[in-house]
């Protein structure tokens, strides 16, 4: 084998790092995104309280904080999806630091607001961005077993 050749098996066979970071970065940007585009939307219908109030917690009730933490956690999932989904190698790696990301910034955010948010809210979002980060990637594993299952269902040589 050449030394070209060689090399060039050594590229396709190791994840460039780029795409590893672009992975996860886009799984932060599908979570962000989604995230704020619906507090915008549910500002828009009045169901949240204006954006102007968004940093005073009296102005948010359990049953709000309950509704943020439902949709930021499926955003979170979608987002680790998303990573897993674009991940070159290793997608339930890949998914879970984004979650360890994820729950980086929660741990920030509680100790930021300790005191003056809701505690349940801060230690809600902390506790379910692992989970999440897992249930995302195990999404991603399940439809491509059945997708790999259903291609092979009808051709007997792939038993």
């Amino acid at each position: 084998m050449t030394t070209a050749a060689l090399s060039s098996a050594e590229n396709c066979a190791r994840p460039r790092w780029y795409r590893s970071v672009g992975a996860v970065l886009a799984g932060l940007l599908v979570n962000a995104i989604a995230s704020t585009a619906t507090d915008l939307l549910l500002v828009a219908a009045h169901v949240f309280p204006p954006l102007a109030q968004f940093g005073h917690p009296e102005s948010f009730s359990d049953s709000l904080l309950l509704i943020a933490l439902f949709y930021r956690t499926l955003y979170g999932v979608l987002g680790c999806y998303v990573t897993a989904h674009l991940a070159a190698q290793c997608p339930m790696a890949h998914s879970l630091a984004l979650g360890c990301i994820g729950f980086v910034i929660g741990v920030v955010g509680a100790v930021a607001t300790w005191g003056t948010w809701t505690s349940w809210y801060s230690l809600a979002i902390i506790a379910v961005t692992l989970p999440s980060a897992w249930l995302g990637a195990r999404i991603l594993r399940y439809r491509q077993d059945r997708s790999a299952s259903a291609s092979t269902a009808g051709n007997p040589h792939c038993a």
